[in-house]
């Protein structure tokens, strides 16, 4: 099997991990607006759709279509950061429970969740969307789909991490 096709189902398995987080996000939004959960950044959600759905996009384009030698190390080490950004991904989501969404929707009244990697880190999901944003793609050189996904994504994050700040400050205070 050519290793295209073995990236391919690489991208379908993360394809496939992002509707089973749509699943959950969708269930869960459904309980926070049942319990008054208030909703902010509507309008960052739609770019932050067409930006993940371009990164599976741009890195089957760019394999299918770059013909670039892939360096065995540099796939199998990116490989590994994939599957470790899963791991972290799963394990945010498993400590914010029904919190978790893909939106930025507060439930007045919850505490902000400390326990697993939010002991850690304040927003643990996001380093696993900036690592997994550049390793997915170098699995298979696409590095330019890497670069461009890691810029434009920088420039979301800025705007939803003060998005959720603001919206976790407003509950608060």
């Amino acid at each position: 099997m050519s290793s295209e096709v073995l990236f391919t189902v690489l991208v379908l398995a993360v394809g496939l991990e992002r509707l089973a987080e749509l699943v959950v996000s969708k269930r869960n939004a459904a309980w926070a607006f049942e319990r008054g959960g208030v909703e902010s950044g509507r309008g960052h959600y739609p770019v932050m759709v067409v930006l993940h759905t371009g990164l599976l996009v741009g890195c089957l384009v760019e394999a299918w279509w770059s013909d670039r030698a892939v360096s065995p190390l540099l796939a199998w080490s990116m490989l590994a950061l994939v599957v470790a950004s899963q791991a972290l991904r799963w394990w945010c989501i498993g400590a914010l429970g029904r919190q978790w969404n893909t939106r930025v929707i507060v439930v007045p009244g919850l505490p902000l969740v400390a326990r697993g990697p939010y002991r850690f880190l304040r927003h643990p999901n996001y380093v696993v969307v900036v690592v997994e944003g550049a390793a997915l793609p170098l699995v298979h050189g696409a590095w330019i789909t890497a670069v461009v996904f890691t810029v434009a994504n920088a420039a979301l994050l800025t705007v939803r991490i003060r998005t959720e700040e603001r919206a976790l400050r407003s509950v608060a205070a």
